[in-house]
This record gives C-alpha cells, structure tokens and sequence, in this order.
C-alpha cells in the first residue's frame, strides 16, 4: 500500500509544463559554460602578463622607457601600458593608450607572497581589463630621475599595467545573445549568433540575473536560470552564471562579472498529465496486495490458528487425568488449509489415536502435495504479473518526440563551447611554445636549458621540451622522457600527433628555432612540446554535458572525460556516423550537428563539432563529440518512464521482500514442525522439539512436545510393567514324573 500512495505521488507529479525544466537548466549550463571560457581567458591572460614581467632579464642599466616596450611591443592585445614606481607610485613610463590609472595605488598593491588581481574599469565608455605584474630590479639599481647613486641599495620593484578590452564573447546556438553584465547590471559586451537581437530580449533580465547573482554570493562560480518574457506562442528562457573561480580565491572573483544567457523558444503545446494512469497503476498493485493478503489469511492464518486451538486441547489431555483427558482427546483434531498445516494436522490427530489407545505409530507417505512455498512462489508470480509491465512496457518513451527540440540545440552550443575551450586550450599552448622558441637563438647550452625549464615551470600542460635537430635526434630536452619522437622533422609550426597507435596519444607542438645572422644555418632545428593527455582530459568534463571524447580524422578516440583506451572506436557507431556528417564535403572542416540516439544502453542525446577551421590545429581533423544520457535530462516523458520503472522495482522488490520474510518466519518453521510431528506420529519418542519462534508455531511446538514426553512416560510405564509380571512355572512332562 506504500508502494502504490508512492506511485500516485511520484506519477502525478511528472507534468509538462510550457518551457520543459530541460530547457531552462541547459540554459543555465550554457551560461555556465560561457562564463568558465571567459573566466579562462582573463586567467591565461593574467598569469602571460605576470610571466612575461618574471621573465624579463632587467639590469642595472634598464631604464623605464626600454623595459615597457620590451614587456609589451610582442603583445596585439594591449590597449596601453604604464609603468610605476611600486615605492611611490611614480608614473615612470606609458605607452599605447593612456591607461585609466585612477584608484591605482601602487604602494599598496597586494602583499609580495601575492599577485596582484585584475581590475575593471571603464575609459572613454569602453570597458577595459587592467592587469598588473611586478617587475623586480636588481640591486644598485640607479634611478635615472635622480641626481645621486645610493650604493647598496636593495632591490627594487616597478608595477605594469596593461590595459586590455574583454576577452572576445562568443554566443553559440542559433538565436542566442550573450551578455557580460558588471556588478550593477550594465551590460559590458554583447554576441549575438543567428537571428537573435539584444532589443529583443527581455530588458528585465539583467537585473534579475544580477540580483540572483549577489544572492548567491561573491566570489562563487554560482549558475542559475530565468524565466522572462512571453510573446505569442514563444517564451523567452534565459541563463546566468558568475565569473568566479572553482577551486578558491581566483583572478576574477573580485571583477563581479556575470554572464547573461538568453533565447526564445516556442511554447510546448503537448500535453503529459500521468495522474489518470498512476491511479490506474495504484489501484491495480492495491488490488494484487489485497487478494494476497486475503490468500494468505484464508489459507494460513486461520487454519494455523485453528491447529494452534487443537494442539493446546491435546496437549492438555495428554497431560491430564484420565476423565479429563477423555473428553479432550474425543474429539478429532479437524484438518484444515493444505500443504505443511495439513501434515501437521493429520500427525496430531494420529497422536491423539495413539494418546487413547486407538492405534500404533502411523507411517505416512513421502511424496506429498504442494506446500506454502508453492504458495509463496505463486505470490511472486502475481506481483510478476504487475511489476513487469511497469518496468518494460508502460509508458516507453518515444525516441522522435520524447526530447524537445531545444534540448537537442543546447547539447550542439555546449558541444561547440567544450570545442571552442580544448581549441584556447591547444592555442595557448602553441603560443608559449612559439614564445620559448623564440628565445632559445644566440644563446648558450645552458642558457638554452634554462628558458626550457622555466617554461617547463610556467606551463603545466607539458609532459616535457626537446630540441630536435635535422635527422631528428633530441639535442637538448627538459621534463620527462618524450614517449616518442617524430622521425621527419616538420617544417612551420602547429600542434601534432607523434604516433597513430599504442597505450598513450602523444600529442605535440612544434615550432622553428630561426636562425642566428652571422652563425652556422640553424634551419631544421625544432622545439617540441610534448603534451600531458592528462591535463587534456581534464578540461573536458562538465555537468550535465555527459560523456565527451575527442576523436582524430579517422574517429579515433585521443581523449575522453571518461576511461578510455587510446585510438579505439567510439562506443557505438551512432557516434561515428555523427562525426562523419559533420562534413559538408570532403575536405571541409564542417559544421557542428546533434540528433537523438537510441542504443543498447538507452536514449542519449549526441553532439559533434569540428575542433578548428583556422589556426595552428586546423589541419588535424580533430572533433569533439559528446553524448548525454536522457535518462539525466528533466523531461517528463523521460521521468514519466523512470518513476514507472521506479514503482515497478520497487512494488515487486518490496513484495519480494514480504513474501522472503513470510517463508523465513512462517513456512519453513511450519515445513520444520510438520517434519517432527510425522516422525513422533511415527514412533520416534527420542527427537525433543524445542520451540524456536514465540508464536502460534512455538505453541504448536510446545503442545507436540508435551505430547512427546505423554507418550514417552506411557512406553515407559509399560514397559516397566510388562518386566514386573511374575513368570508362569512350568510342568513337568508325564512322562519324567
């Protein structure tokens, strides 16, 4: 009865409502997504510009002008720069754009153990990034403004401040604008993709976005989704999420940046009300629960209770006197039920015979009728008979209809941010690896060494940095032992895979070290990086994106947030024939697409997108593909069939478990009992019956008992008599008188 009130609750619960909870929570994971990828960029971008100023080999003669264009001369990004004097905040040097130095103090910038945040700031209406990096001079430092040396002086520190636009905001998804907001709800930057228009979105998004946000606290990497405006028959749905780190105190936490998702989506007009079915489904299981409990009491309850009755009445005539034991044992003990109950009926009343004198000890025959575990299993049948249909065959969900159409857009834009977040990734790695190669001419074997081990240091993303020269032999390596090389050294520049096969991808870039004027030709000479797979794997997963996997032009797997074995298949081919219609043509890089697959192991919505078209992974053919469960989407038919199959499980689990309990407490001592009785019924006066359950079973026990040792005493006392009676003598023959 449990069971089916939690069928009626949890089926009556499951609705479609206009805007499925699918839909607004991959809104929200959309907007978590673009946030993730912005808080990335502003992360890489700080840690290049504290790097680039650490690395920069400042001298006593090193002056203010010099030191900014060397800094920042290599970088397109910046907008301006300025350097101070970290002791007096002294304006030393500009460049580019006059940087917006108000509320710069750099006295009192963060602690040395620190670095030192991003700020925000706007300047000439434009928002703009101001990043900071300290550069440290040596000792004996001379300042050119002055007029006099200190000698011994310590060393000394500068401040750079670059200034910088937001990272470029990308919105993904046909009809989707995305928006940067500040702290106060101003929108900072807008992406509009498709036919999507930031006029047309609801104008009171966001300050609610920006209202939910500050609810949620700083410095969190809080999502959440919105609900906005209804025109006609479309609802606008909208997503936001914070620019916070995940893992602790972050270059953004103190920016109070939000993201703002938001797109228009048709109403569903199908309607899914389980509330008919799920009474239907209730009654049915109320109904298999009552004629079991009637079975069981009709043919169980009452007849035990009525052999528990007999046995106490000849127990006690068993061990009464004899004009009270008449009357007990006169009447005989009537049989009732069937199986176990019956055999110990007939047994009693053979020892009630015997009790009177009536009969001898009473065979009876081995092969009998079905007992209650036939009754039992017959229980399970029925519940079988409910169960069954619930888990495999009501309320299917129906792969065409079953998931919404945005649902299935939305797994396509996640998929196309997840491509764009591993193609930054492989970028960057390119860049840094084109910046150290582009250090390493003119300098010697241990200088050489050293800027490998400091961008070693710098950059986690590398297993290890080799140079290899024209026939491919490693001249010069930092880091681990390479897993393997390349034979033909490449020419230009890019990212690689080393080998087609094996236990590890090893995946690479590469890029020339020129040559030096005036020196033996250095053409030929190549800076590999090789990279973690690891740190690959790990910018893949994200919730509720499901599985993801990067594949090679031949829909080979490199990577996977989940295990894998490298260059192996796709786990099923639904995903490579996904993979293989992204090409419009051959030899195009193509576009993203997504569709429902119904597999082996259930509905899943799929995804893949081409990793690049452009840049230094273009080349590869790489694509990423990803593959989220239905059964892990809020959508009503999907939850319709889950909280089915729950109830199915459930009732006949449950079910089980009674009738296990039943056979554990009331069958098989009752199979014990019957088993005793036809052996004492039979002669056996040695067995002693110990009562083990404090039930109608155990008196039952107790009364064969008393009958045991009643008959028992009487064998005795007769025995004892038939060895007392005096011997008749014998008379002797005629003829021996």
């Amino acid at each position: 009865m449990v069971v089916a009130a939690l069928t009626v609750i949890g089926l009556t619960g499951v609705r479609a409502a206009p805007v499925p909870q699918a839909v607004l929570n991959g809104e929200q994971q959309i907007a978590a997504d673009t946030a993730h990828s912005l808080r990335t960029a502003i992360d890489t971008e700080a840690s290049t510009v504290r790097r680039t100023a650490s690395a920069y080999p400042a001298t006593s003669t090193s002056t203010p002008v010099v030191t900014l264009k060397a800094l920042t001369s290599a970088r397109k990004a910046v907008l301006g720069s300025a350097l101070l004097d970290r002791r007096s905040g002294r304006l030393l040097a500009t460049g580019g754009r006059t940087v917006p130095l108000a509320g710069v103090d750099a006295a009192r910038t963060a602690p040395t153990s620190r670095a030192v945040p991003p700020r925000l700031v706007t300047s000439g209406g434009a928002p703009q990034l101001l990043y900071y990096a300290r550069v440290t001079l040596p000792a004996q430092q001379e300042d050119p403004n002055q007029d006099y040396q200190t000698p011994n002086r310590p060393a000394r520190q500068w401040l750079l401040v670059v200034s910088e636009a937001l990272p470029t905001l990308t919105a993904y998804g046909d009809g989707r604008t995305a928006e940067v907001l500040d702290a106060g709800g101003t929108a900072l930057a807008t992406a509009v993709h498709g036919k999507a228009s930031p006029g047309g979105a609801d104008s009171g998004l966001p300050a609610a976005a920006t209202r939910a946000a500050h609810g949620a606290g700083t410095g969190t990497d809080a999502s959440g989704s919105l609900l906005g405006a209804t025109t006609a028959d479309r609802h606008t749905v909208a997503g936001w999420a914070q620019v916070a780190s995940t893992t602790g105190p972050g270059d953004t936490d103190h920016l109070g940046l939000v993201v703002l998702t938001s797109r228009a989506v048709a109403a569903t007009t199908t309607t899914a009300d389980y509330s008919r079915f799920a009474l239907k489904a209730a009654g049915a299981l109320a109904a298999v629960a009552l004629a079991l409990a009637l079975a069981l009491f009709f043919s169980v309850q009452r007849p035990l209770l009525r052999l528990y009755l007999s046995a106490g009445r000849v127990a006690r005539g068993a061990t009464q006197d004899w004009p009270t034991a008449s009357a007990e044992l006169s009447r005989p003990v009537p049989v009732h039920g069937f199986g176990e109950l019956a055999r110990i009926g007939r047994a009693l009343d053979s020892l009630r015979r015997q009790l009177l004198g009536e009969s001898g000890p009473e065979d009876f025959p081995a092969r009998r009728g079905p007992g209650y575990r036939a009754l039992a299993v017959l229980g399970v049948l029925v519940l079988a008979c409910w169960a069954v249909p619930m888990v495999f065959l009501l309320n299917r969900v129906d792969s065409v209809t079953a998931v919404p159409a945005p649902v299935i857009a939305d797994q396509q834009a996640r998929t196309e941010i997840a491509t764009g977040r591993i193609r930054q990734s492989l970028n960057q790695s390119y860049t840094d690896l084109t910046a150290a190669a582009a250090s390493l001419p003119g300098r010697t074997r241990a200088a050489q060494t050293a800027v490998l081990r400091r961008a070693l240091a710098d950059h986690k993303q590398y297993r290890s940095l080799y140079l290899l020269d024209r026939s491919g032999g490693i001249t010069l390596r930092v880091g681990g032992t390479p897993l393997r090389t390349r034979v033909h050294v490449p020419d230009g520049g890019g990212i690689t895979t080393v080998n087609t096969s094996g236990r590890i991808p090893v995946i690479a870039g590469y890029a020339q070290v020129r040559a030096v004027k005036g020196r033996a030709k250095a053409a030929g000479v190549v800076l590999f990086g090789e990279i973690d797979v690891k740190r690959l794997n790990s910018i893949l997963p994200r919730p509720k994106l499901g599985s993801v996997w990067v594949t090679d032009a031949k829909e080979r797997v490199l990577a996977a947030s989940v295990g894998y074995q490298a260059f192996q298949s796709l786990p099923n081919s639904g995903l490579t024939r996904l993979v293989r219609s992204t090409q419009n043509a051959p030899g195009t890089a193509g576009t993203a697409t997504s569709e429902v697959h119904v597999s082996s192991s259930g509905l899943s919505v799929d995804a893949a997108a081409p990793l690049a078209q452009s840049g230094p992974t273009a080349r590869l053919g790489w694509h990423v593909v990803t593959a989220e469960p239905a059964a892990a989407l809020q959508i009503p038919a999907v939850q319709a069939e889950q909280r089915t199959m729950l109830a199915g499980i459930l009732g006949f689990s449950v079910g089980v478990a009674c009738l296990g309990w039943l056979h554990v407490v009331v069958v098989r001592p009752l199979r014990a009992v019957a088993v005793l009785g036809e052996r004492l019924a039979g002669g056996d006066r040695r067995t002693v019956l110990h009562p083990v359950n404090h039930d109608e079973i155990g008196s039952v026990t107790r009364s064969l008992e008393l009958i045991r040792q009643a008959l028992a005493e009487r064998d005795r006392a007769s025995r004892s008599t038939h060895a007392a009676r005096p011997s008749r003598p014998v008379r002797e023959n005629s003829l021996q008188r």
